[in-house]
């Protein structure tokens, strides 16, 4: 008999990685939890916290002696019902930087095509601004709309330069090949808690079935989720595989060796390729093709949304999908109600082995945004003090932990989140890794948050993650070349991915799509991209 379960999702406890992942995602990926009723919450005194005299910037707060206020342009939360503005920790940073700020923030899913037409404009721009699209190409760069950090880096940046010696080659990627730093990073530098394939352990042991390690062991137990009534409710409606359009790359690119979500990959030798110009996707599209011809993909692949997914699971009718690794036991598993928190219920697998003995996970570049101070920043070292400021070890733990008393205690020398720093509603309310700032992930705030079982499978993940390629700006004869070439490419491909996938173009043809690649400037474009990572290489040995 089909178990009960609850009929909506509660994205408890979700906030440690939630932030960071879903700024590199589409809104597809995130979902907006029940506006919390608590009003209990403590704000900081507005007041800014007064310098003491004889004052010199030491990367702590205040940040200045003088009464000070920036305009500062970013990222509002991707949850609905929270106003970062309004945010204790966004209010608490201000008052310990000893500043007003006045933030304009936009919803995420929409940011950077809002603030596009205003970088093209390059008028009435904020102190500071942050972006989504890192300027990989050096548009506003080139276009004059940022100031070049690297004198105040050596005159204030103490906690700049603490993460450039931390992570030597996140400074080789923000160097521009002139020798300049004109952003500063906001990070996910981490291997854990990545997307992952996941099944459904009761499905697993109804069928006598074991974690799936190869793709054949895997379209194995598709077919047995498909035929032999996993659920138990004695109709055919299982759904196999479910996945949303902007996973599937992710989930079966690594399979076949390949960088699709990325596009571009470095092999063992340093050569770089274009993941869809390779006989490898071929390989990749004819697995998929064959998924898709036997129902184990939904015919409705390229439309699934992350909601749809989570409506699955809580009916009970699809046991496999790959999505980020919190959607385990912070989402799906709790929409059991008799999910027991102590036992993997849907749970994260590790990669299956491809045909070439590829086993990974792609990581995620751990550059997921840049905050630039603009050519009209009244006052560009104070903007410059705030966000180092913001990217020190102080405010960090004030991001992931929240306010002592308030979202986290100290219990034998450990910090522990109350109940209240418990509550998914609450604390991102309260602004727990506020996505408008210098914001770094902590593995081992989310290891408390997640469930035991989760945390260990998590570490057992760390050894197939894969580093994609390198984030590197790219001379002006590069970007020219690739601005000019890859947005019909791009086109193209997805064009002839989803009919490659369904049918609609026999793979037969193959040769015909690479043929056309190479006619649309492809192998230009992967020059420029290898050029680019030889000088990411010799920067990150200096």
């Amino acid at each position: 008999m089909k178990k009960t379960l609850k009929t909506t999702a509660s994205l408890s406890l979700i906030t440690a990685l939630f932030a960071l992942l879903a700024a590199g995602c589409t809104s597809e990926g995130s979902t907006s939890p029940t506006a919390s009723t608590d009003t209990s919450m403590k704000k900081p005194d507005a007041s800014a916290t007064a310098a003491p005299a004889g004052f010199a910037y030491t990367g702590t707060g205040p940040i200045t002696d003088k009464a000070g206020s920036l305009k500062i342009l970013a990222t509002n939360a991707w949850t609905n019902n929270v106003d970062l503005n309004q945010a204790p920790i966004v209010q608490e940073l201000s008052k310990r930087a000893g500043i007003t700020v006045n933030w304009e923030l936009l919803p995420p899913s929409t940011y950077q095509d809002a603030i596009s037409p205003r970088l093209a404009a390059g008028a009435d721009l904020p102190d500071v601004i942050y972006q989504l699209d890192l300027d990989q190409t050096m548009k506003n760069i080139q276009g004059g709309l940022f100031k070049p950090l690297n004198d105040y880096i050596d005159k204030y940046g103490v906690n700049i330069k603490k993460l450039f010696e931390k992570y030597p080659a996140l400074k080789a990627s923000l160097t521009t090949p002139d020798g300049k730093i004109y952003y500063l990073p906001q990070l996910a530098v981490t291997k854990n808690y990545m997307p992952t394939f996941m099944v459904n352990q009761r499905w697993l042991d109804k069928l006598g079935l074991q974690d799936p390690t190869t793709l054949d062991e895997f379209t194995n137990m598709l077919r047995k989720f498909k035929t032999d009534d996993p659920n138990g409710n004695g109709k055919q409606d299982e759904i196999p595989f479910t996945v949303a359009p902007n996973q599937l790359a992710s989930a079966f690119g690594p399979v076949f060796g390949l960088d699709l979500a990325n596009n571009f990959y470095a092999d063992k030798d340093g050569k770089v390729h274009y993941s869809y110009y390779e006989p490898n996707y071929k390989e990749y599209l004819t697995y998929l093709n064959g998924l898709y011809k036997e129902g184990l993909l939904e015919s409705d692949f390229a439309s699934v949304t992350a909601d749809q997914i989570t409506s699955k699971f809580s009916q009970n009718i699809t046991g496999s999908t790959f999505n980020f690794s919190w959607y385990t036991s912070m989402v799906y598993s709790k929409l059991f109600k008799d999910y027991d928190p102590t036992k993997p219920l849907i749970k994260g697998i590790a990669p299956f082995k491809g045909p070439h003995g590829d086993q990974f996970y792609t990581g995620r570049n751990p550059i997921t945004g840049i905050f630039g101070i603009s050519k009209n920043a009244k006052d560009p070292e104070l903007a410059f003090k705030f966000l180092d400021y913001a990217s020190s070890e102080e405010s960090k733990e004030m991001y992931v932990w929240g306010l002592k008393g308030q979202t986290y205690d100290v219990v034998d020398g450990k910090k522990q989140f109350t109940e209240k720093g418990k509550d998914n509603d609450f604390i991102q309310k309260f602004g727990i890794n506020p996505t408008n700032l210098p914001i770094e992930q902590s593995v081992e705030a989310t290891d408390v948050l997640v469930a035991p079982w989760h945390a260990k499978i998590d570490k057992e993940m760390e050894k197939y993650i894969k580093a994609p390629f390198p984030f590197v700006y790219a001379l002006k004869e590069e970007a020219d070349k690739e601005n000019t070439v890859m947005p019909d490419i791009t086109t193209y491909v997805n064009e002839m991915n989803i009919k490659f996938i369904t049918g609609k173009e026999s793979l037969d043809k193959f040769d015909s799509y690479i043929k056309s690649l190479k006619s649309m400037g492809v192998e230009d474009v992967i020059k420029g991209r290898q050029a680019q990572y030889d000088r990411y290489v010799t920067a990150s040995k200096k």
